[in-house]
């Protein structure tokens, strides 16, 4: 998205060439008008006894048919050529209805995971952001339109109310009371609040008495509650005269996904605590990869961050210009992430899995060998079974919904010739800064034990259980041990909604796949450096 923020900044700088150019027209306009404004004052005085100067009448002439003509030209130049012609080269790269639909949809996914209400969202009061952005009516109308018309009326109840807000607050707006009371009554009803329906609808009789929907919708509205109050022997009540509408926050919609508490909850680092005592089991050690050569001067630190299931990182894997390498070979290539439909096998979008990514072979750059070497030999499995180095490029509400690692499908031909996956490596670089003062932003929740099946290695069960905070470079492992363990049907891999992220990952498959070895390691106690 960076390279939108640059195209338009181009754009802006050839809006103002073209706003230079028309004011040096009209400045010359001007100065036609302002002069002949003078001439023909003084010549409408006295026609002939102006015209009696041959000079007079000839510079009539020569005006009338040679410099008009030429003022003629002038204002028939278009000098927005240039400005239009810049536009269309930019307008191909532009986003589309759907972008924009997918921007709002992140920014209230960001808004459900970290308990940010919409008002928070609309002054820019978001934790830990350097620059101010704030929302305006017409912002907020629109955020609450792209959820009515998913029907998500949860959200559209809470972005309308806002809009009402801030109307109600004296701000400017093109937007009108009456439609965003249209969207609220009716999103209001559609989440089981009749009562309220009928009075907001009311209110916007009050301001648009020939609004013809919102006629219908009240005695829609009204007929509801009259057989729920019979229903339940009640009558009905009569109507507030209170000029100010009451905001109400309804309880969010039960979602489809069981783990989106759990899953939620580790977003903002509220997993499981770890007790002390098993807090003190943990270390931080100098990893050499059972004496590698190349980890012998200089061995890797390597901390545990959890003990069932085990899970290390290891900081500093990436150097700030290895990091800028990869980004750099990635971002031609950047497309959007797929998963496998489960029903046909083909591979497709879905909204579960909002990213960009792209795949990076050893032959493209001395990098991307280096760091596969490093990862052979920190982990001790070798990088021939593996799958290419995948960049992950997360956007605004970026996400990847629990998942598994590893196949499940039947259908996956290549599972008789690769295996399956055994462990992911994923790299990632430094922490947004937004929600970084929530203990949040940049993570990864992926907990995997690993263990030999007949057809190869399967995760063990276990649910998300904390975070993952890792630092610029930084890569936590999943399965450094072998266990025996057939699989279960519980998702294990996460990526949190982010402000923004990126990583790149590597995946080993299983066939064939030898552990090499223990690793010989120096421990020391936390906390590490």
């Amino acid at each position: 998205m960076t390279d939108l923020i640059f195209a338009e900044r181009d754009l802006v700088h050839s809006l103002k060439e073209y706003i230079k150019a028309e004011e040096s027209k009209l400045d010359a306009v001007k100065s036609w008008a302002n002069r002949l404004d003078v001439l023909t004052l003084a010549s409408t005085t006295d026609p002939e006894g102006f015209l009696a100067h041959p000079v007079n009448a000839y510079k009539l002439m020569k005006r009338l048919n040679t410099e008009w003509s030429e003022l003629e030209s002038l204002v028939l130049q278009d000098s927005s050529d240039d400005f239009i012609a810049n536009i269309s080269v930019h307008k191909q790269f532009f986003p589309d209805e759907e972008d924009q639909k997918g921007a709002a949809k992140a920014l209230m996914r960001l808004q459900d995971t970290y308990h940010l209400d919409s008002e928070s969202f609309s002054k820019g009061r978001l934790p830990g952001v350097r620059y101010n952005a704030f929302l305006t009516v017409d912002d907020c109308f629109d955020m609450g339109k792209t959820a009515y018309n998913e029907n998500d009326y949860y959200h559209a109840v809470l972005w309308m109310q806002q809009a009402l807000r801030q109307i109600d607050a004296g701000e400017d707006t093109e937007t009108s009371k009456s439609d965003i009371l249209d969207y609220l009554s009716y999103s209001v009803y559609q989440m089981g609040d009749v009562p309220r329906a009928i009075e907001l609808t009311r209110r916007l009789l009050s301001i648009d008495p020939s609004h013809q929907r919102a006629g219908g919708n009240l005695h829609y509205f009204e007929q509801i509650l009259s057989n729920e109050l019979r229903d339940m022997d009640q009558t009905k009540k009569e109507h507030s005269e209170e000029t100010s509408i009451q905001l109400v926050t309804y309880e969010r919609p039960k979602d489809y996904l069981p783990e989106r508490d759990i899953y939620e909850a580790l977003c903002r680092g509220e997993g499981v605590k770890m007790t002390q005592q098993r807090r003190s089991k943990l270390f931080c050690r100098y990893q050499n990869g059972n004496r590698n050569p190349r980890l012998l001067l200089k061995p890797m630190k390597e901390e545990d961050e959890w003990d069932s299931p085990h899970i290390v990182r290891y900081l500093e894997m990436l150097s700030d210009e290895e990091i800028e390498k990869i980004k750099e070979l990635a971002k031609p290539r950047l497309a959007r992430a797929t998963v496998r439909d489960p029903k046909t096998g083909v591979l497709t979008t879905a909204h579960y899995r909002v990213s960009k990514s792209a795949w990076l072979e050893e032959y493209e750059d001395p990098v991307i060998a280096h760091v596969n070497q490093r990862i052979e030999d920190v982990t001790g499995l070798t990088v021939d079974t593996a799958e290419l180095l995948q960049v992950a490029n997360y956007g605004v509400g970026g996400q990847y919904e629990p998942h598994y690692d590893f196949s499940r499908r039947p259908f996956d031909s290549n599972l008789k010739v690769d295996g399956n996956r055994l462990a992911t490596f994923l790299n990632y670089k430094d922490e947004t800064e937004a929600f970084k003062s929530l203990g949040t932003g940049n993570r990864v929740a992926t907990f995997l034990n690993y263990g030999h099946g007949k057809s190869g290695a399967y995760p063990r069960e276990h649910r998300a259980q904390g975070g993952v905070h890792p630092g610029q470079g930084a890569n936590p492992l999943q399965g450094t041990q072998s266990h025996t363990h057939s699989h279960t049907n519980q998702p294990t891999t996460a990526v949190f909604g982010l402000q923004h992220g990126e990583h790149a990952g590597l995946w080993w498959e299983s066939n064939p796949q030898p552990w090499r070895c223990e690793a010989d390691v120096l421990t020391t106690k936390p906390p590490c450096a």
